[in-house]
């Protein structure tokens, strides 16, 4: 819980208060075990969320969750424990139990590791935040998200549930190294939502604007203009329920911004996972089409798809230096031309492998080791405006802001739904149709690309899952509009709607 959500008395009590994480590099020297090499991950994430649903207030939430994860190398081996008492003998007991957790997987371990291989990241990383939370206070933010609740409300009695939130999370990591490595990351995360349903008694319609989440302080919701937003999600979710259903056939069909980042996420960001290629999540959320001999040669799209990693956009989501394991991160190109060239995969699994990779091995907390994870994945800009990607379209859909997900355990064939579909003929938009889906197989989809716009969207979603024990982290994903050529599309319909 932010100091700006308290009384002055308060906050100077609770800014007294000594930082778990300070001189952590320190004790974790003093309390290393002899070994190969070893690392200490500290982590605090304090946390509050702020809801105004349909004018109520809801209660506050707050968290405030630290602790350290402690690595050892040693015969060759890794072993992990992670503890949340930070003090000198905290670290003490989690060194040797994560001594002894080596010693054990020595005895089947596949690729021996060895200390000079392994990194000793040193530097710092501040996210942007020209507004820090601590400048408002609890009082100021609600009375924000009441506009936001009254403007959406002011599409009329149609609006039957309505929600205005912001989550705020401040972020400090601290990652010290046997060989003398210190890295430090602070940054905040806001993440507001909006959400709006509108009925006429027999079709509901569901609108939000959510997955803006960033890197940034709270002059975020002044340069997402998220007032005016609140006053369009209201507007479009009365509109969509008096909308026809989107038709079914093959037609071209045109993605937005934020359509884009569930498209990226789901049938290439997932897929190329090296650990996930590997196996490893098989018995969870599945393995992936993609086989290791497809880098370097395979035809994953279109000519137009280039598809980066790339961890130093400016406020978007998973924006770092260094991975959880300690690797320092860099752009990298994973799709060029629409040929395949590496995977999703940090040092870890890229030894594994024998592939090269990128720094993108993280975990969601400090009780987690690290695994291969999307970071920022991003579809670089093309050539056109989207004026001119609508007005190259004979007949098409536009569609908008993710709504339903499906895909296979291979992360190869999938159907997704949108909240809004635009009919578009002769290089217009003529109209607006409810519950647009369309479905397609990864392998193919990508190579119907036929269009990308300049005009780039920076989105981010905090709730991408994956491992076991299930681990959500943060990824950040950026896209201009996409067409593609000859895409299988449907209206959903609910049984209502199927009797009027």
């Amino acid at each position: 819980m932010f100091a700006s959500t308290l009384s002055s008395t308060q906050s100077a009590a609770k800014m007294a208060l000594p930082d778990p994480l300070d001189h952590l590099a320190k004790r974790a020297q003093l309390a290393a075990v002899p070994c190969a090499w070893w690392s200490v991950r500290g982590l605090r994430e304090r946390s509050e969320s702020l809801v105004v649903r349909a004018g109520v207030v809801e209660p506050p939430r707050g968290a405030d969750d630290f602790g350290a994860m402690v690595t050892v190398l040693d015969q060759g081996a890794l072993g992990y424990a992670a503890t949340a008492d930070l003090s000198l003998s905290g670290l003490q007991r989690a060194f040797v139990q994560a001594r002894a957790l080596a010693h054990a997987t020595a005895l089947c371990n596949l690729v021996p590791l060895h200390a000079g291989d392994l990194p000793n990241a040193v530097g710092q990383w501040h996210g942007p935040a020209a507004v820090s939370p601590s400048q408002l206070t609890r009082r100021a933010l609600l009375d924000r998200l009441r506009q936001w609740d009254t403007a959406l409300a002011s599409a009329g009695p149609q609006i039957v549930d309505r929600r205005a939130g912001v989550t705020v999370t401040a972020v400090t990591s601290v990652l010290v190294t046997a060989g003398g490595g210190d890295a430090q990351t602070r940054y905040h995360v806001v993440h507001p939502q909006l959400e709006a349903y509108a009925s006429d008694g027999q079709t509901t319609q569901r609108r939000t604007h959510m997955d803006t989440a960033r890197q940034a302080g709270l002059e975020l919701l002044d340069e997402l203009a998220l007032d005016l937003h609140a006053e369009r999600v209201g507007r479009e979710a009365v509109r969509l329920v008096g909308s026809a259903n989107c038709p079914t056939g093959a037609t071209t069909l045109l993605l937005a911004s934020d359509q884009m980042m569930l498209q990226i996420h789901e049938s290439i960001g997932h897929p190329l996972e090296l650990d996930r290629i590997l196996g490893d999540e098989r018995n969870f959320a599945g393995t992936s089409f993609v086989v290791p001999e497809m880098f370097g040669s395979y035809q994953y799209g279109s000519e137009l798809l280039n598809i980066s990693f790339d961890p130093g956009v400016p406020g978007e989501l998973a924006s770092l230096a260094v991975d959880d394991f300690g690797t320092v991160t860099s752009r990298q190109l994973v799709i060029a031309g629409g040929i395949l060239l590496r995977p999703l995969g940090g040092q870890l699994s890229q030894a594994r492998a024998s592939l090269p990779g990128v720094a993108t091995t993280r975990a969601c907390s400090w009780n987690r080791p690290p695994i291969d994870r999307m970071s920022n994945l991003n579809l670089e800009p093309g050539a056109a405006t989207e004026a001119e990607l609508i007005a190259g379209t004979e007949r098409g859909i536009l569609m908008h802001t993710n709504l339903s997900w499906s895909i296979d355990d291979s992360r190869n064939k999938f159907q997704f739904g949108c909240e809004v579909g635009e009919r578009i003929e002769n290089g217009a938009i003529v109209g607006w149709v409810r519950n647009p889906c369309y479905r397609g197989i990864s392998a193919t989809f990508w190579r119907s690309l036929n269009g990308v716009a300049q005009a780039l969207g920076i989105h981010g979603t905090p709730y991408c899952g994956k491992g076991e024990p299930t681990q959500i982290v943060r990824v950040g994903h950026a896209s201009p509009m996409c067409r593609f050529a000859a895409v299988d599309v449907f209206g959903a319909q609910s049984a209502a709607e199927g009797t009027k």
